[in-house]
């Protein structure tokens, strides 16, 4: 038996999300390395093109792309149906209750979240191996809206249950709210927010595009007002009773919400380009996505000062503790390598600052890069720890 299922937790819905996050990291590189000047992303036609017609440095990455995207997509989706099946058999114990009442009963909106992002896996999956996908595309659209509005009530139910049993009464303890792991419920909102909002860049219709933005908006709102709403409320605790060691991990998260609220609004501002005669320059989105970019950074710089402190990298990734809060490690790294590419592409490229494909173009690339396999390392590591076969006699130990 593994850790995972020894000692289970929501969080390890976490582990889904990581590789499903990878899995659009290696998306990136066919997003902004290979020509699509007929769609907003690049399909498997384009791909295709590549492959036969292009130079074999370009051939082997977009083939390195695909084989990542491919391997973290099942991954991805294997992760996912295992803590399904094990989130079902943890509400049935006897421990469920006593979880759902105490702080980390929040942990459940993990489940929605990795659910979102599974639809954006699937959707690049599409985008990447179907040919003549973009053909039938705007059937797809209204789809994936239903699915993101489906996910999005499992979320507003679980976190209606959560905040409405603590103001009916009580019971939060707020001198141990000494972490960002209630910013959670506001990761799985923005995910979704984001999913939504697709359509708004992508879809030919007015009223799919006006849909999308409208119902994408509102997700995004309210991640936003939950994310301050917890930042404010958890400082004070940090300070009065110090950061729980085992949940440090989290003091990042606002790291991936920012990634998530930018692509959202990159897709908006998109949508609202091409079908309501709203322009936005070069100079605004540079601007904009410096800006989150900027947060990223100083929250990186707290968690990682905070995390050194405590020791938390010898204890639970490279020493023999485990907590499945580990795997919030994951999405930070993820979220930066995803944010400085369209940093690079959709900021400082298309303000011409910086030369598509010159020297300065790679060098911001390869740190972008660098983020995205230290995480496939981190990954590696913390599936050793978490998910490997142990002796009985390991886990009792763990």
């Amino acid at each position: 038996m593994s850790q995972a299922e020894n000692k289970y937790s929501p969080l390890y819905f976490l582990a889904s999300l990581g590789a499903g996050g990878l899995a659009v990291t290696f998306f990136m590189w066919l997003m902004f390395w290979v020509p699509h000047p007929d769609q907003p992303v690049p399909i498997f036609e384009n791909n295709w093109a590549v492959l036969t017609g292009g130079s074999l440095i370009e051939q082997a990455m977009v083939l390195a792309a695909m084989a990542g995207i491919a391997v973290f997509a099942f991954l991805n989706v294997k992760l996912l149906a295992f803590n399904l099946k094990r989130f079902a058999a943890f509400r049935r114990s006897e421990g469920y209750e006593a979880f759902a009442k105490s702080n980390a009963g929040s942990q459940v909106l993990a489940m929605p979240l990795a659910l979102a992002m599974t639809v954006n896996v699937g959707f690049i999956l599409g985008l990447t191996f179907v040919p003549g996908l973009w053909g039938v595309v705007e059937y797809l659209f209204p789809l994936a809206i239903i699915a993101f509005l489906a996910i999005g009530w499992i979320a507003f139910r679980e976190l209606g249950h959560f905040v409405g049993a603590r103001l009916q009464s009580g019971g939060f303890n707020c001198s141990a709210n000494n972490t960002f792991a209630q910013m959670l419920p506001a990761f799985a909102l923005a995910m979704i927010g984001v999913g939504l909002a697709a359509p708004s860049a992508m879809s030919g219709s007015a009223l799919v595009a006006g849909t999308s933005l409208v119902l994408s908006t509102f997700f995004i709102v309210v991640a936003v007002v939950l994310a301050l709403i917890v930042l404010v409320m958890s400082v004070r605790p940090m300070l009065e009773n110090g950061v729980n060691v085992e949940a440090a991990p989290t003091l990042m998260v606002v790291i991936p919400i920012m990634t998530v609220v930018g692509i959202a609004l990159l897709r908006q501002n998109h949508g609202l380009h091409v079908h309501f005669d709203v322009h936005g320059g070069a100079g605004e989105t540079l601007m904009l996505l410096t800006k989150l970019l900027s947060v990223q950074v100083a929250f990186g710089l707290f968690g990682l000062a905070v995390l050194s402190r405590v020791g938390y990298v010898a204890r639970f990734v490279t020493g023999q503790e485990t907590s499945a809060g580990s795997y919030a490690l994951v999405c930070p790294g993820v979220a930066l390598s995803v944010m400085l590419h369209f940093w690079l592409n959709k900021g400082l490229v298309a303000a011409d600052l910086v030369t598509k494909f010159s020297a300065a173009y790679w060098a911001i690339s390869a740190l972008a890069v660098a983020f995205q396999f230290a995480m496939i390392v981190l990954v590696w590591m913390l599936a050793g720890k978490h998910f490997r076969k142990a002796p009985p006699a390991a886990l009792a130990t763990a």
